[in-house]
């Protein structure tokens, strides 16, 4: 399953972290549709904002299918035929959905057919491994390559710092009976876990490897759904490590949730230089800084929003793990 994720990059970051290519071959950038509502987050839970990849047409009828736009919309989909006046009545858990009854039940079957489909964005995901002792979090995400940077020159047209995680997800768009603005909601379609971490968990979200599996699952007029839906399968690139347990609760939303730990007398947490440099950057970061509550999170994160300087941009806390060589970030668990 998929219950907790982390999307940490600043609105502009995640925007050039999304570049792709349309179908003439041109480099373009997703536009932000409502940027200003978009919130980045250590810890994000369902009923929380978080962003999405979608097809432009689905919002402009003459636009090119191939063309991407960024949205911010809410985690756990209401249906469009949903009667009551409150959608948080919704009597299901919609936050993820099963590959193998997304074609099946009346929650997701309307909406797929229909090409509503999207991408869910996160830097990672989060789950859990039940042990006799309780359960114990490991942070989920995609290798990171050695060419990857801490900071970037100003004007780089390719973005070069951390990769997102790109989770197949279906969106629908819910009208208030009474009227009032529309809610766009989305749920993650999650498969059987791969082999490598099946170990902590059964489900996992389907993951979208590369811009073409992005661009067939986007591309609703070019696509059909039988054919985009042989792309939810479970994929074997990915790294993870274990985190503390203070991501448990949603309220907690700093850096540390995201920080390898070491488990004790245990081999699958061994540290990287990657993961050494994020962790003494943590370190010094919090002695200086005293933690923020919760209401005061979008002041906090903004710091990662810089405006244009003459020489560099930063690129994220993310970046931090990287280090100066860019070291990978973490190594797959060994048999």
């Amino acid at each position: 399953m998929c219950g907790r994720t982390a999307c940490s990059l600043g609105a502009e970051n995640l925007r050039r972290a999304c570049a792709y290519r349309d179908r003439r071959g041109r480099q373009r950038q997703p536009e932000w549709i409502r940027a200003e509502r978009y919130r980045p987050s250590y810890n994000k839970g369902p009923q929380s904002n978080g962003p999405v990849l979608l097809s432009r047409r689905h919002l402009q009828q003459d636009a090119d299918s191939s063309e991407r736009v960024l949205m911010d919309m809410r985690w756990g989909l209401i249906p469009s035929w949903f009667k009551n006046d409150d959608p948080s009545k919704m009597q299901f858990n919609t936050s993820n959905c099963r590959s193998d009854t997304m074609l099946k039940k009346s929650s997701y079957k309307g909406a797929l057919l229909k090409g509503k489909r999207c991408v869910v964005l996160a830097d990672g995901f989060y789950e859990w491994q039940q042990q006799s002792g309780g359960k114990q979090p490991y942070f989920i995400y995609f290798p990171q390559t050695k060419d990857a940077v801490a900071e970037e020159e100003e004007g780089d047209e390719e973005w070069r710092g951390w990769r997102l995680l790109t989770m197949a997800g279906i969106f629908d768009s819910w009208e208030p009976p009474a009227g009032g603005e529309t809610l766009y909601t989305y749920t993650i379609i999650t498969v059987d876990a791969s082999k490598d971490v099946s170990f902590i968990h059964h489900r996992m979200p389907a993951i979208l490897d590369g811009d073409e599996a992005i661009r067939k699952w986007l591309d609703f007029a070019e696509v059909p759904t039988q054919e985009a839906v042989k792309l939810i399968q479970p994929t074997e690139n990915i790294v993870f490590h274990p985190v503390s347990t203070i991501v448990n609760s949603v309220r907690n939303n700093t850096p540390e949730c995201l920080a390898r730990i070491e488990l004790g007398g245990k081999k699958e947490a061994k540290a990287t230089p990657s993961s050494k440099v994020m962790l003494g950057w943590l370190k010094s970061s919090q002695e200086s800084s005293p933690q923020k509550k919760e209401n005061e999170l979008p002041r906090w994160t903004s710091q990662f929003i810089h405006s244009p300087s003459p020489k560099k941009t930063s690129a994220g806390i993310l970046q931090q793990w990287l280090g100066k060589e860019g070291e990978p970030a973490a190594k797959k668990r060994k048999a």
